[in-house]
Protein backbone atom coordinates (compact mmCIF):
# COMPACT_ATOMS: atom_id res chain seq x y z
CA UNK A 1 0.00 0.00 0.00
CA UNK A 2 2.88 2.58 1.06
CA UNK A 3 3.95 1.53 -2.93
CA UNK A 4 0.70 2.75 -4.42
CA UNK A 5 0.18 5.95 -2.15
CA UNK A 6 3.60 6.93 -2.95
CA UNK A 7 3.13 6.68 -6.43
CA UNK A 8 -0.53 8.15 -6.33
CA UNK A 9 1.42 11.25 -4.90
CA UNK A 10 3.76 11.26 -7.47
CA UNK A 11 0.97 11.47 -10.13
CA UNK A 12 -1.05 13.99 -8.23
CA UNK A 13 1.84 16.69 -8.57
CA UNK A 14 1.07 17.47 -11.90
CA UNK A 15 -2.76 17.88 -10.84
CA UNK A 16 -1.35 19.99 -8.03
CA UNK A 17 0.77 22.19 -9.94
CA UNK A 18 -1.64 23.12 -12.38
CA UNK A 19 -4.15 23.89 -9.77
CA UNK A 20 -1.68 26.25 -8.05
CA UNK A 21 -0.47 28.17 -11.06
CA UNK A 22 -4.32 28.14 -12.19
CA UNK A 23 -5.47 29.83 -8.55
CA UNK A 24 -2.42 32.10 -8.97
CA UNK A 25 -3.89 33.26 -12.47
CA UNK A 26 -6.96 32.80 -11.40
CA UNK A 27 -8.50 36.75 -10.14
CA UNK A 28 -11.41 35.80 -7.33
CA UNK A 29 -10.48 32.05 -6.83
CA UNK A 30 -12.18 30.40 -4.50
CA UNK A 31 -12.33 27.18 -2.40
CA UNK A 32 -15.87 26.16 -4.78
CA UNK A 33 -13.33 26.33 -7.66
CA UNK A 34 -10.25 24.23 -5.88
CA UNK A 35 -13.25 21.79 -5.12
CA UNK A 36 -14.21 21.79 -8.87
CA UNK A 37 -10.85 20.98 -10.32
CA UNK A 38 -10.13 18.20 -7.55
CA UNK A 39 -13.01 16.55 -8.69
CA UNK A 40 -12.24 16.68 -12.13
CA UNK A 41 -8.66 15.89 -11.56
CA UNK A 42 -9.43 13.27 -9.24
CA UNK A 43 -11.98 11.35 -11.26
CA UNK A 44 -9.20 11.25 -14.29
CA UNK A 45 -6.56 10.08 -11.77
CA UNK A 46 -9.10 7.11 -10.85
CA UNK A 47 -10.40 5.76 -14.40
CA UNK A 48 -6.68 6.39 -15.66
CA UNK A 49 -4.57 3.87 -14.14
CA UNK A 50 -7.86 1.60 -14.22
CA UNK A 51 -7.33 2.34 -17.82
CA UNK A 52 -3.63 1.22 -18.51
CA UNK A 53 -4.26 -1.78 -15.85
CA UNK A 54 -6.85 -3.10 -18.09
CA UNK A 55 -4.82 -2.90 -21.17
CA UNK A 56 -1.67 -4.48 -19.63
CA UNK A 57 -3.76 -7.39 -18.39
CA UNK A 58 -5.54 -7.80 -22.10
CA UNK A 59 -1.60 -7.98 -23.86
CA UNK A 60 -0.03 -9.43 -21.04
CA UNK A 61 0.79 -13.01 -22.87
CA UNK A 62 3.06 -10.79 -25.47
CA UNK A 63 4.76 -8.43 -22.80
CA UNK A 64 5.56 -10.82 -19.91
CA UNK A 65 8.79 -11.84 -20.69
CA UNK A 66 9.79 -8.04 -20.80
CA UNK A 67 7.48 -6.60 -18.84
CA UNK A 68 9.56 -5.08 -16.17
CA UNK A 69 11.69 -3.01 -19.25
CA UNK A 70 8.17 -1.39 -19.78
CA UNK A 71 7.41 -0.44 -16.11
CA UNK A 72 11.18 0.63 -15.70
CA UNK A 73 10.81 2.29 -19.03
CA UNK A 74 7.58 4.10 -18.53
CA UNK A 75 7.78 5.24 -15.05
CA UNK A 76 11.54 6.90 -15.71
CA UNK A 77 10.98 8.89 -18.84
CA UNK A 78 7.90 10.64 -16.70
CA UNK A 79 9.85 10.89 -13.50
CA UNK A 80 13.19 12.30 -15.34
CA UNK A 81 10.76 14.73 -17.53
CA UNK A 82 9.35 15.89 -14.25
CA UNK A 83 12.90 16.23 -12.48
CA UNK A 84 14.23 17.94 -15.71
CA UNK A 85 10.90 20.23 -15.06
CA UNK A 86 11.85 21.23 -11.96
CA UNK A 87 14.97 22.74 -12.99
CA UNK A 88 12.87 24.82 -15.33
CA UNK A 89 13.16 28.19 -13.91
CA UNK A 90 10.14 29.71 -16.03
CA UNK A 91 6.92 29.52 -13.81
CA UNK A 92 4.05 28.09 -16.10
CA UNK A 93 0.69 30.33 -14.75
CA UNK A 94 -2.37 28.46 -15.62
CA UNK A 95 -5.43 30.06 -17.23
CA UNK A 96 -8.03 31.31 -15.43
CA UNK A 97 -10.64 29.77 -17.55
CA UNK A 98 -12.66 27.37 -15.37
CA UNK A 99 -14.96 25.85 -17.64
CA UNK A 100 -15.74 22.60 -17.88
CA UNK A 101 -14.01 21.77 -21.38
CA UNK A 102 -10.71 23.07 -19.89
CA UNK A 103 -10.86 21.28 -16.72
CA UNK A 104 -11.26 17.81 -18.98
CA UNK A 105 -8.34 18.55 -21.06
CA UNK A 106 -6.21 19.32 -18.01
CA UNK A 107 -7.18 16.73 -16.14
CA UNK A 108 -6.42 14.37 -19.26
CA UNK A 109 -2.77 16.03 -19.91
CA UNK A 110 -2.70 15.67 -15.71
CA UNK A 111 -3.43 11.99 -15.51
CA UNK A 112 -1.75 10.79 -18.44
CA UNK A 113 1.06 9.74 -16.62
CA UNK A 114 -1.58 7.52 -14.71
CA UNK A 115 -2.42 5.70 -17.11
CA UNK A 116 1.55 4.57 -17.07
CA UNK A 117 0.76 3.68 -13.64
CA UNK A 118 -1.70 1.24 -14.18
CA UNK A 119 0.52 -0.89 -16.56
CA UNK A 120 3.64 -1.08 -14.08
CA UNK A 121 0.85 -2.21 -10.95
CA UNK A 122 -0.07 -4.78 -13.55
CA UNK A 123 3.35 -5.77 -13.85
CA UNK A 124 4.28 -5.96 -10.35
CA UNK A 125 1.40 -7.51 -9.13
CA UNK A 126 1.50 -11.25 -8.76
CA UNK A 127 4.68 -11.34 -9.54
CA UNK A 128 4.49 -10.82 -13.28
CA UNK A 129 1.75 -14.12 -13.30
CA UNK A 130 -1.36 -11.34 -14.38
CA UNK A 131 -3.90 -13.83 -12.93
CA UNK A 132 -7.17 -12.03 -13.03
CA UNK A 133 -9.14 -12.94 -10.45
CA UNK A 134 -11.73 -11.03 -7.87
CA UNK A 135 -8.96 -10.29 -5.73
CA UNK A 136 -6.97 -8.79 -8.62
CA UNK A 137 -9.97 -6.12 -9.28
CA UNK A 138 -10.07 -5.86 -5.49
CA UNK A 139 -6.57 -4.30 -5.66
CA UNK A 140 -6.67 -2.21 -8.86
CA UNK A 141 -9.39 -0.75 -7.85
CA UNK A 142 -8.67 -0.26 -4.34
CA UNK A 143 -5.33 1.61 -5.70
CA UNK A 144 -7.05 3.68 -8.47
CA UNK A 145 -9.28 4.55 -5.50
CA UNK A 146 -5.91 5.29 -3.20
CA UNK A 147 -4.50 7.40 -6.37
CA UNK A 148 -7.93 9.18 -7.10
CA UNK A 149 -8.38 10.49 -3.40
CA UNK A 150 -4.60 11.56 -3.25
CA UNK A 151 -4.93 13.42 -6.37
CA UNK A 152 -8.61 15.06 -5.50
CA UNK A 153 -7.07 16.08 -2.11
CA UNK A 154 -3.90 17.82 -3.61
CA UNK A 155 -5.55 19.24 -6.12
CA UNK A 156 -8.06 21.17 -3.85
CA UNK A 157 -4.79 22.40 -1.67
CA UNK A 158 -3.47 23.22 -4.63
CA UNK A 159 -6.00 25.65 -5.24
CA UNK A 160 -6.99 26.30 -2.25
CA UNK A 161 -3.31 27.86 -1.63
CA UNK A 162 -2.23 28.78 -4.83
CA UNK A 163 -1.49 32.75 -4.39
CA UNK A 164 0.08 32.13 -1.34
CA UNK A 165 2.58 28.98 -2.62
CA UNK A 166 4.22 30.10 -6.30
CA UNK A 167 6.35 28.71 -8.41
CA UNK A 168 9.35 28.31 -6.15
CA UNK A 169 7.21 25.24 -3.95
CA UNK A 170 5.65 24.05 -7.20
CA UNK A 171 9.20 23.40 -8.74
CA UNK A 172 10.17 21.27 -5.44
CA UNK A 173 7.07 19.68 -5.92
CA UNK A 174 7.57 18.54 -9.12
CA UNK A 175 11.47 17.39 -8.47
CA UNK A 176 10.52 15.45 -5.51
CA UNK A 177 7.46 13.52 -7.51
CA UNK A 178 9.61 13.00 -10.15
CA UNK A 179 12.57 11.01 -8.08
CA UNK A 180 10.10 9.29 -6.37
CA UNK A 181 8.19 7.83 -9.79
CA UNK A 182 12.22 6.71 -10.71
CA UNK A 183 12.70 5.39 -7.71
CA UNK A 184 9.74 3.05 -8.32
CA UNK A 185 10.86 1.96 -11.42
CA UNK A 186 13.96 0.88 -10.21
CA UNK A 187 12.39 -0.71 -7.43
CA UNK A 188 10.38 -2.81 -10.00
CA UNK A 189 13.00 -3.95 -12.36
CA UNK A 190 15.09 -4.84 -9.59
CA UNK A 191 12.88 -6.92 -8.30
CA UNK A 192 12.07 -8.82 -11.38
CA UNK A 193 15.87 -8.83 -12.91
CA UNK A 194 16.77 -10.63 -9.44
CA UNK A 195 13.74 -12.98 -9.09
CA UNK A 196 14.52 -13.85 -12.27
CA UNK A 197 10.55 -13.13 -13.29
Amino acid sequence: MLYVLLMAISFAVDAFAVATSTAIATPGFRKRDALKMGTWFGAFQFFMPLAGWLLATSLNQYIVAFDHFIAFGLLAFIGGKMVWGSFDKTCEVGSADLSAKRLCLLAIATSIDAMAGGVSICVDSAAGSFAITASAYIDILLACAVIGIVAFALSYVGGVLGKRLGCLFQKRAELVGGLVLIAIGTKILIEHLTSGT
